[in-house]
């Protein structure tokens, strides 16, 4: 399950930067030496280059969510882990302070939003369930004498964690805001308004449990309604082994729908939004459904990586075994996917070497205007995929804190960093345009309900836009 990466600009050169989570030895689960260090690396423009930064951690760590809580310029970082989990304080030129944060528990993941409208980020954090190496069961087959990872149904789940930010303190309202009523297996979270109301609400995918989605109420409560919504199970009344997940308006109807990856043979759900909280699935209508049976399912992000107008769907994949041939009809090793937008449906597209794919961050790396990918792998390097987009369609860019809708034309995307499983990517807005050259107006929402219009925008620019 380890494997996070953040993409994210540490050190304000306009370059985006990452960081990879480590693990540690088993089973006391503490980082000996320096090979297992969570690891920053600068992007110089031409290559990365490892930085050393206070942000070794000290246990077995496995997601990643960054964004610049206390709003001074830099971007901070929470790491999750097995454990005990670290919130780590930007104070620029390479330099993090930890800062106080109650999370105990396997934590897989968070993600920042303002949940109550006060102006500032939350933190949402997504636990996984009780384990302990010393009383871990043996699953597998004794007589042919080998071992596998337990099912989920072997152990006890978790609640997810909420802490309001209190000018830069974090106080836990989880148990107020109706968060720690809903105990689940929570793998990521992600964040959109499903109902049109201006309020965001939180998407959780559970491995092997119904998905969890809770409503804001707008009053600093939430009520768990996923199995109403249509998105707790599949639409054959299951619940999937449910991993990363994204909430992007992927048809350009105005509406935020969903997308998440599975285990083999489930395939990749994907939920229409049909409005008034209700979605549809639409898996295999979509084309969905058959691209993916075949692949187990990670990180995952919807981007327009032709620029053409619509977002595509990238997973990383690869199995939950290492050991999957001895006694199943798969490897344990696969290649990434792209889902490419087609007007007939999504269109797959093998994508780079076998592996045991984890996290996947996604940013313009190297400034070109088209979306890259970095995608992390078990017992292997992570591995970074240039987007050449040898195309010539336009694009255009806008930086905005989180939670912020951003119109052009029929397309709307929302800032957000909680991309994927247990991993973060920049909150620039990207927009594919085509041959358009110049967009008469983009309509900026903010999480306020504040609007800004700007009217004929070139394209090939990333425009920086604050809250009026």
């Amino acid at each position: 399950m380890a494997g996070g990466v953040a993409a994210f600009d540490y050190d304000g050169d306009g370059r985006v930067d990452l960081f990879f989570t480590n693990g540690a030895p088993q089973p006391n689960l503490r980082k000996v030496t320096p090979r297992d260090c969570n690891t920053l690396y600068r992007n110089t423009g031409t290559s990365f280059v490892e930085v050393k930064a206070d942000l070794c951690g000290t246990g077995y760590d496995i997601g990643a969510a960054a964004a610049d809580y206390d709003q001074d310029g830099r971007v901070d970082l929470f790491v999750a882990g097995v454990r005990s989990s670290a919130l780590y304080r930007n104070l620029g030129q390479g330099r993090f302070a930890e800062q106080p944060l109650a999370v105990d528990g396997w934590a897989v993941g968070g993600g920042w939003f303002d949940y109550d409208h006060d102006g500032d980020l939350d933190l949402f954090v997504v636990r996984y369930v009780k384990w302990d190496p010393k009383t871990e069961p043996f699953c597998g087959d004794r007589v042919e004498g080998y071992r596998t990872y337990c099912h989920p149904k072997f152990y006890q789940g978790l609640s997810n964690l909420l802490f309001r930010n209190d000018q830069g303190k974090f106080v836990d309202v989880s148990m107020a805001a109706g968060i720690s009523a809903q105990v689940g297996k929570g793998m990521a979270v992600a964040f959109g308004d499903a109902d049109g109301d201006g309020w965001l609400d939180v998407f959780v995918t559970n491995d092997t449990m119904p998905n969890f989605l809770f409503r804001n109420r707008g009053d600093g409560t939430f009520e768990e309604a996923g199995e109403r919504a249509g998105v707790a199970l599949n639409d054959d009344g299951r619940a999937l082994s449910s991993m990363g997940a994204e909430f992007r308006d992927l048809d350009n109807d105005g509406r935020e729908d969903l997308f998440f990856t599975a285990l083999v043979n489930e395939s990749y759900p994907l939920y229409q939004n049909l409005g008034k909280f209700l979605f549809r699935d639409i898996t295999y209508q979509s084309k969905v459904g058959k691209a993916t049976m075949s692949y187990s399912g990670w990180g995952c992000g919807a981007f327009d990586f032709d620029n053409d107008g619509r977002k595509d769907l990238f997973t990383a994949n690869g199995d939950v075994q290492n050991n999957t041939e001895k006694y199943r009809g798969h490897s344990s090793k696969q290649k990434n996917l792209l889902l490419m937008n087609r007007p007939s449906g999504f269109v797959p597209q093998a994508l780079g070497e076998p592996g045991q794919h984890r996290g996947a961050a996604f940013a313009d790396f190297d400034g070109d205007g088209n979306i890259d990918i970095v995608v992390t792998q078990l017992s292997g390097p992570p591995v970074l995929f240039r987007n050449p987009a040898p195309n010539q369609n336009q694009w255009i860019a806008f930086a905005v804190q989180p939670g912020t809708m951003v119109q052009v034309g029929s397309q709307m995307n929302r800032s957000t960093t909680a991309v994927g499983y247990a991993s973060s990517s920049p909150s620039v807005v990207h927009f594919g345009l085509g041959a358009q050259a110049v967009v008469p107006e983009a309509v900026i929402t903010f999480p306020s309900g504040k609007i800004r219009k700007l009217a004929n925008l070139k394209a090939g620019r990333t425009h920086a836009v604050a809250e009026p």
